[in-house]
């Protein structure tokens, strides 16, 4: 070595690096590094490879900096997040989507508004002061500001769950929730049940809209009369069942058997029927969506269908960051399987 010669600082490893080792575009690696399912596996094996071998590290500090990006979602709620939060569907959705984010250092930004007006003005700031990169909104109902706001702006959004309208311009991840509501009905009939009662949760959103549709159909396929005063809707969790419960049992001719919107409604059902001193499922049998943790454990167990939700908030963030990242902007519909749980809150009726 030369007297005075010095070392220079190792020169940084550059995407195209990794792209020209792994003979592939340089958008093809940022989808690897995204997780992106558009990649076929060997593909992303071989840029793995290339990443390994050339001890690439992504920087996402300086990416942000320079394409002036956040890295943070926004996460929009229903109204009233304390509400929500009592519901184990949300706090589950949001452990799927932080396991598709946290590898890649991707921060959350969760909405607070109370009401549909305060959460659709922090929507449109997250959007026009660039608090976020994208948005996963975690419902669906007619009429809603939000989407057609976020399409206007040309701003990376996925729905978990249906939209009401221009389903070829917006990305979603959903369940068949019409044939989910379907297969719960036809289950009761299977069950000799002709008088089925429907407790619905919002009025107003496409997941209660489905499972009605569902329902009604089933009721039709086997030439049961769809009763109005058997459908109730009810937005509260526990009350809400319990509500709902008084307002079917005290008809003239009750039902036998009751769909509840989710699991947590359920648990007010069973406990109303309980303090009215009938039995579930000898007087009247339940079942309902969901599969929480807890209706295994309730008083009698509860069949439900397991609708996967942390696979709804894992889908939807890795749609996510493969529009917000990978330059990928096609739009993605994913529906997540559904099975039904069967335990015992339903027997057959004579």
């Amino acid at each position: 070595m030369r007297a005075g010669r010095k070392e220079g600082p190792p020169v940084a490893v550059t995407i195209k690096d990794v792209a020209k080792r792994a003979n592939v575009a340089a958008s093809t690696v940022s989808r690897v590094i995204a997780n992106s399912s558009k990649i076929s596996p060997g593909t992303a094996r071989r840029v793995r490879e290339a990443i390994t071998e050339l001890d690439y590290n992504p920087n996402y500090h300086a990416r942000s900096l320079v394409k002036n990006t956040t890295n943070t979602i926004g996460i929009v709620m229903p109204r009233s997040a304390q509400s929500t939060f009592q519901n184990p569907f949300f706090p589950e959705v949001i452990r799927g989507i932080t396991s598709e984010i946290h590898d890649k250092d991707i921060g959350m930004y969760l909405s607070t508004g109370q009401t549909e007006d305060e959460i659709y003005n922090e929507v449109v700031k997250m959007v026009v002061e660039s608090r976020v990169d994208g948005i996963i909104l975690l419902y669906s109902q007619e009429n809603d500001r939000i989407m057609p706001f976020l399409l206007e702006k040309n701003f990376p959004f996925v729905l978990i769950g249906r939209p009401s309208a221009q389903l070829d311009q917006i990305s979603y991840v959903n369940n068949d929730n019409v044939k989910a509501g379907g297969m719960l009905t036809e289950y009761l009939l299977l069950l000799n049940h002709k008088k089925i009662g429907f407790i619905g949760g919002n009025e107003n959103s496409m997941v209660t809209k489905d499972h009605l549709e569902g329902y009604s159909n089933a009721l039709a396929k086997r030439a049961v009369p769809f009763r109005e005063e058997y459908v109730v809707y009810r937005e509260e969790i526990k009350e809400g069942g319990q509500e709902a419960a008084i307002e079917l049992m005290s008809l003239s001719s009750p039902p036998t058997a009751i769909i509840a919107a989710d699991d947590m409604m359920a648990f007010g059902v069973l406990r109303m029927i309980q303090d009215m001193n009938k039995k579930v499922p000898d007087d009247v049998s339940i079942v309902s969506f969901n599969n929480f943790m807890l209706s295994e454990l309730s008083t009698p167990p509860l069949t439900t269908v397991d609708i996967h939700i942390f696979d709804l908030g894992a889908r939807a963030a890795e749609s996510l960051v493969d529009l917000m990242y990978s330059g990928n902007k096609d739009i993605q519909h994913t529906i997540v399987p559904h099975h039904l749980v069967k335990r015992e809150s339903c027997t057959v009726w004579n």
